[in-house]
């Protein structure tokens, strides 16, 4: 008897309108290639899978899927890997993989933007790695990338940082300490936040950042009504009315020479 083949794991990336009001047709944001492939796939591990349900339900209407969606085989991460994040290496993500090892391929989605990037994920391509399956990552949007682009800061040497601390003293403190390296370094130092504490996040940046320092904002990335502006900090303060973030809109933020 021969021994089964086993499946691949492919990391499907996800369109970066999740939670706004107007969604882009998915041609426009992910190749034709991408979304046949997910079309293919009956296995997928989510973050959530209502809005899995909802994202292949939007590959369908461009590329039929190999089995209605009530036929789909969906897997959550647990609530743990939401909360604290899979990037440690903590959280062991094989038995997840069992179906791969029968023989099927698996999709790994994440709610916007490509898995285990900014997102959960990591651990299941690591464990991926470690059962020898092969991990395919499929082209698609990542916002840090192109926020980092469009910004006009160091494209060679940067760092995503994930979240800033909630709390304002230690937001301001961590503020000063990724310009300081920014500034000695020229390392560009990219970070999100959640939509609604965006505004927040801004007016803690112009308050905090030296006047020299250029700060970029990229909203709303691939939609209609994305804004991408990048000034100096000076320039963000003399602007009237003081800037704000539309908070139902994803942004990145960057901060450098």
């Amino acid at each position: 008897m021969t021994q089964k083949e086993k499946g691949k794991l492919y990391l499907v990336p996800a369109p970066l309108d999740f939670g706004c009001e107007a969604q882009a047709p998915l041609q426009d944001a992910l190749p034709l290639g991408t979304l046949q492939t997910a079309a293919g796939i009956t296995h997928w591990i989510c973050e959530n899978a209502k809005s899995a349900r909802a994202y292949l339900k939007r590959i369908d209407a461009v590329a039929p899927l190999a089995a209605p969606l009530q036929a789909q085989n969906i897997q959550e991460l647990p609530r743990e890997v939401h909360k604290k994040g899979d990037h440690a290496g903590q959280f062991d993500a094989r038995p997840l993989l069992a179906a791969a090892l029968e023989g099927h391929d698996i999709g790994l989605m994440s709610e916007a933007g490509m898995p285990a990037v900014a997102d959960p994920g990591s651990s299941v391509a690591r464990a991926a790695h470690d059962l020898g399956l092969a991990v395919v990552p499929l082209t698609g949007p990542v916002s840090l990338l192109l926020a980092l682009a469009a910004s006009g800061l160091n494209g060679q040497n940067f760092a995503f940082v994930g979240y800033l601390p909630q709390d304002a003293g230690e937001r301001q403190a961590r503020i000063r300490e990724l310009e300081a390296l920014a500034l000695k370094s020229g390392q560009t130092q990219l970070f999100i936040e959640t939509p609604y504490r965006n505004a927040a996040l801004l007016q803690a940046l112009v308050q905090t950042l030296q006047h020299n320092t250029r700060l970029a904002v990229a909203r709303g990335l691939t939609l209609a009504n994305a804004q991408v502006r990048s000034e100096t900090v000076k320039s963000w303060r003399a602007a009237k009315p003081q800037p704000t973030t539309d908070e139902r809109l994803p942004a990145v933020f960057a901060i450098g020479r």
